[in-house]
């Protein structure tokens, strides 16, 4: 019986399951769809996140994580056991040893909630790692060493900004402003700019296809479906993506402030090797178009993009066992 490691990236908006070998193995959104009668769970995942907004009155589609935090205990639970099921297939191992990882910010409670869940789910050991500690380790820069990174982990519900060195954090803030306030800011937008009422779903899909938050040289258009406020009937208008820039303006500005507040408080000789480096951007937040312009512009400091943003918390909370247990090979 050979035991089996994990890595799971427990966000707000998807979860991905990282297995030891073979890399990310699942990516699903975090939504669980479930009857409120009878309180049996219809559907996880991708399949749930489809009824978001479409449901009739006893099936209910939720997201029992909000802003990184565990909001819906018993369904996190479930979930987690679901995702682990589904990643590791049908053969039984011994219980798995699973890492996790929790925002920077969250309290004891929160951590202890986590870790219990993941218990529940059947994990025969539980470590915990801060979500930007993960994502340095997934995006390729060696933790171990006295030398400062700045990681900018924009998530679906936080936003991690850390100055990590000798694999802990040294400086480090988290701010409830993510991916999911992108989505309010668009719909708040066509709510007062279009008279246009959308759901959160549609709102993402103008931030992936047209979503910017820096001035493009072209232009790009899409049409967008939703209920007019004044007639109260189904309405097509088109948005481009200068509006959306408008759109996310005050948003982005916060998670830069967020970025100059870290910056002032990071030890000087940590300051120098950031201005060397540069700062690194992950997390699905990170897929945004123009932030790494608009925080180089803002800080002066060279912005860059991890390659698969998503995956890399994921990856790094994976490998993150093996840099523990000392199974790695140097």
């Amino acid at each position: 019986m050979m035991s089996v490691d994990l890595g799971i990236d427990l966000g707000t908006a998807s979860v991905l399951v990282y297995v030891k070998g073979k890399g990310v193995v699942l990516k699903e959104p975090s939504v669980v769809a479930f009857d409120r009668d009878t309180n049996v769970i219809k559907a996880i995942g991708e399949e749930a996140r489809l009824m978001l907004g479409r449901t009739p009155g006893n099936i209910i589609a939720v997201r029992p994580l909000r802003q990184g935090v565990i909001s819906d205990y018993t369904v996190t639970e479930k979930m987690i056991k679901y995702f682990v099921q589904k990643a590791l297939g049908k053969r039984t191992f011994k219980k798995p040893r699973i890492s996790i990882c929790v925002p920077s910010g969250v309290t004891e409670v929160e951590k202890k909630a986590v870790e219990e869940a993941t218990f529940a789910a059947g994990a025969r050991e539980v470590h915990l790692i801060e979500e930007p500690v993960a994502a340095a380790i997934g995006a390729g820069i060696d933790i171990s060493k006295p030398c400062g990174n700045m990681i900018v982990d924009i998530g679906g519900g936080t936003a991690d900004i850390a100055v990590i060195s000798l694999g802990g954090t040294v400086v480090n803030t988290s701010i409830k402003i993510a991916g999911d306030d992108f989505d309010e800011a668009i719909v708040r937008y066509m709510r007062k700019k279009h008279n246009l009422l959308i759901g959160e779903r549609t709102a993402e899909d103008i931030k992936i296809k047209i979503g910017t938050t820096y001035q493009m040289m072209e232009d790009e258009v899409m049409e967008v479906k939703g209920r007019n406020l004044v007639t109260g009937l189904p309405k097509v208008v088109t948005i481009s993506s200068s509006e959306t820039e408008q759109a996310l303006r005050e948003t982005t500005g916060q998670i830069v402030e967020s970025i100059m507040n870290v910056l002032e408080r990071t030890p000087p000789e940590l300051s120098a090797d950031i201005l060397e480096r540069g700062i690194v951007l992950t997390g699905g937040g990170a897929m945004l178009r123009g932030l790494e312009e608009l925080i180089e512009e803002r800080t002066g400091i060279n912005t860059m993009t991890a390659d698969e943003p998503m995956q890399v918390v994921a990856i790094g909370t994976g490998q993150y066992v093996e840099f523990m247990s000392g199974q790695k090979e140097y």
